[in-house]
């Protein structure tokens, strides 16, 4: 998309209701934002910037946006055209990158400074680089991290181009679910790898395209989220009921579906009650924290558990697996819960990411 384009999708999710692409006729009341076109924003200095009147955003020593009052847009304006900001009001506050957006991203769950990148076209790939990056977690399980992000760029990429919309990538993996699901069920467990795999790749994917491109709505977020809550312990379960089918001994099936539901569904109140205690997700607390969410016992971790034993030509034994990992997940989980609450009898807890 244009540069043009892209700003007026990034100012409405600021929640900014009118844009004009040129400086001409400015309002004459109220407050205005004011961005240069040959510059990429991260949507984070976009959010900040709406939120602080009296702010502008400099690369080095040349003004590139502003949040200023009506009265004082058309000086600013000419400032930020000439990149000058020796011609900017004394009374606005300068600030780079960092000092606008700072450098913790708390809804990815990373360290990163809010990327500010002239455009040009020797720019345009290191944009694209950027952009990619600044929609992923920052805390999330192995495969998602190392595995995913280079097919996932190049797959969203060519979604974006031929305006794919994340929806659609969602619905297709909607349809890999119940596919893996059948095959899971019938014994069948090498295809069905294959296509929870692949719906595990497209949903990389469809949060990744909805997040470069600025096209998220509501509806496609509980969509989203909600295939990926609920689908998980399905999958497991169809396992162990497809153990018979592949001439495998289900003994057992009842306590193994119990642990797989019940340990599913009090992990996820783990996860909740921690949130709900000290205001930010366990998995951010401490390193060691960030660093088990790599491999605890959801989704990814557990499939690559399910393909190792299932290529060995066991998956029995990689169903068992699941379900020790489970139950140890579950009592690795609450010991930060118990940790985290004598902690903080002592001392704040905040997040190591937030503190660095």
């Amino acid at each position: 998309m244009s540069s043009a384009e892209r700003l007026t999708r990034q100012l409405a999710r600021a929640g900014v209701s009118e844009v004009r692409e040129t400086a001409d006729a400015l309002p004459t009341d109220g407050a205005v934002l004011l961005l240069r076109v040959d510059y990429a924003f991260e949507q984070r200095l976009i959010d900040a910037l709406a939120e602080r009147p009296g702010a502008v955003l400099l690369d080095g020593a040349i003004p590139v946006a502003a949040h200023v009052p009506a009265a004082e847009a058309p000086g600013v304006a000419a400032a930020i055209a000439k990149g000058s900001a020796a011609d900017l009001p004394a009374t606005v506050d300068r600030l780079d990158s960092e000092g606008l957006a700072g450098s913790y991203n708390r809804k990815l769950r990373k360290r990163e400074i809010a990327y500010l990148i002239p455009l040009s076209p020797q720019t345009v790939d290191e944009v694209e680089a950027r952009s990619f990056a600044g929609s992923y977690k920052g805390v999330t399980d192995a495969v998602t991290k190392y595995v995913w992000p280079v097919p996932a760029r190049i797959v969203t990429k060519w979604c974006a181009v031929r305006r794919i919309t994340p929806n659609a990538v969602t619905y297709v993996g909607l349809v890999l679910v119940f596919a893996a699901m059948w095959a899971f069920w019938t014994g069948h467990y090498l295809p069905g790898l294959v296509a929870a795999w692949v719906m595990t790749f497209l949903d990389t994917v469809d949060g990744k395209l909805a997040r470069v491109t600025m096209t998220s709505s509501e509806f496609g977020n509980v969509l989203d989220h909600g295939i990926d809550l609920v689908h998980p312990p399905f999958w497991w379960m169809a396992w162990v009921f497809g153990l018979p089918a592949a001439g495998f001994s289900a003994a057992g099936a009842e306590w193994m579906i119990a642990i797989i539901f019940g340990g599913y569904i009090l992990q996820r109140v783990e996860e909740g009650i921690f949130l709900r205690l000290f205001g930010m997700h366990m998995h951010v607390w401490r390193p060691f924290d960030s660093f088990f969410r790599l491999i605890t016992a959801r989704r990814n971790p557990n499939l690559v558990l399910l393909t190792v034993f299932t290529l060995f030509g066991r998956p029995d034994l990689g169903m068992y697996a699941v379900i020790v990992w489970i139950v140890l997940s579950f009592l690795v989980h609450t010991a930060q819960i118990v940790q985290a609450v004598i902690a903080r009898r002592s001392r704040p807890i905040v997040s190591w990411l937030d503190a660095a």
